[in-house]
């Protein structure tokens, strides 16, 4: 049975000290994951076209890796025991052990086998000497004294997983290491969540799509392809919209189309405080929405909720119209939401702490997130410089960035050589 989803009222009476003139980023994130509830339909996909997707289930390993103990690298396998001693080890070589196989003979005290890396360690031997250690006579190697401990160089049975043991959680992105722990185990296939599917269009008559003639006040489209970007290196579905222009029935028909397809709407412009289009009001008409002020720069003006179409609806983020603010928006509060949707047990994204080069102004009550360049210095510490003019809607600032400096809420000016905390890009933004 599934769970009725909470009305905005209900969520915000649960949030101490809820201000939607005044919210802080934090009460935003914890707004939005009660607000976003994980699409639960799960699809089956070969292993190949698992990249990226988030797991539905538990992986419990069939079998264990590796499934015997096998040698580390090329060289002798013999017992551990015959190396204690203070002389040179000799051994006599009594075969050679190839990985794919079991060597069948028997070895004997003071006897070894010539063994190659991934091969079954031969029965009674524990340790292995790598072949570039030894000393060679012959069918007679010898060991030096003391580089050697019993048990060096052997891979224990199942010592990167044992039958029955979980091998990945539910709700894990498969990365490619973690695909490739799948095939460890011989598993073809992987259920994963579907794809949520996220409509994104931008809205205002300045708006010019690529091709279009400049023209005075008007203003190419930008925030489509970024917008487009993040989304897809998410792993959710792009619904492209293209632009919609401020006219009351093709806002309703955009939205009402979105509604329809998608689990996901983001839209920017219009939820500025005295923009003179109709998108509020659609959005309101269409749904539970909340207009936010969010104590924050870049991008402050935010809209939050769901749009209603029949028996479905779509969680809708109204972005700021600057481009810089839009980007900011997304990484801040859009990204952790639809890591929600698409049930992907993700941490918070790590902030590192850099060494400011330059003195920041900051006011206390709000967070602000600065592009900035991460650098090491001649120390070898990190180091961090902004890019210089931090305007909304300086798009060129976030090509320059690797990261954005993060100033918590309560922070105040920052000093040069105070440390920072920095939200890297690391390919997500």
């Amino acid at each position: 049975m599934t769970t009725p989803a909470l009305s905005l009222d209900q969520i915000a009476e649960r949030l101490q000290g809820y201000d939607p003139q005044a919210l802080s980023a934090s009460q935003v994130n914890a707004f939005l994951a009660q607000l976003v509830q994980p699409v639960r339909e799960q699809e089956t996909v070969p292993l190949m076209q698992a990249h990226g997707r988030i797991l539905a289930h538990d992986v419990v390993s069939p079998i264990s890796v590796p499934p015997h103990d096998n040698s580390a690298m090329d060289g002798y396998a013999l017992r551990g025991a015959d190396l204690l001693s203070d002389r040179p080890c000799p051994l006599t070589v009594v075969g050679t052990a190839f990985a794919g196989a079991a060597w069948q003979g028997t070895v004997g005290a003071g006897e070894c086998v010539r063994i190659m890396t991934g091969a079954i360690m031969p029965v009674g031997l524990d340790t292995v000497a790598p072949q570039e250690l030894v000393q060679t006579e012959g069918e007679t190697v010898r060991v030096p004294p003391g580089m050697l401990l019993p048990g060096d160089n052997r891979r224990l049975l199942g010592e990167d997983l044992m039958a029955g043991q979980p091998a990945l959680r539910a709700g894990t992105r498969l990365s490619p290491a973690a695909c490739g722990l799948l095939a460890s185990l011989g598993l073809p296939t992987a259920t994963v969540w579907r794809r949520p599917k996220v409509a994104y269009f931008s809205t205002g008559d300045e708006i010019l799509s690529l091709g279009q003639a400049p023209r005075e006040g008007a203003v190419y489209d930008s925030n489509r392809y970024t917008v487009a970007g993040l989304v897809q290196a998410l792993g959710c579905e792009l619904i492209d919209m293209g632009v919609v222009r401020d006219d009351p029935a093709a806002l309703e028909q955009a939205f009402v189309d979105a509604a329809a397809q998608a689990e996901a709407i983001i839209t920017s412009g219009g939820v500025s405080v005295g923009e003179a289009d109709h998108t509020k009001a659609m959005m309101k008409k269409l749904g539970d929405v909340a207009f936010w002020r969010i104590a924050m720069r870049p991008g402050r003006p935010m809209a939050v909720g769901r749009i209603t179409q029949g028996d479905r609806s779509a969680v809708l983020f109204g972005l700021p119209g600057n481009p810089v603010a839009v980007m900011v928006t997304f990484a801040a509060f859009v990204r952790p939401a639809l890591q929600r949707l698409m049930g992907w047990q993700a941490p918070a994204l790590p902030l590192l702490k850099a060494k400011s080069t330059e003195a920041l102004r900051k006011k206390p009550g709000r967070t602000e997130y600065q592009r900035g360049i991460v650098s090491t210095n001649a120390a070898g510490e990190l180091q961090v410089n902004i890019t210089g003019n931090q305007g909304s809607g300086v798009l060129s600032s976030m090509v320059q960035a690797n990261g954005l400096i993060v100033l918590g809420h309560a922070q105040g000016n920052v000093a040069v050589g105070d440390a920072v905390d920095v939200m890297m890009f690391d390919g997500h933004l």
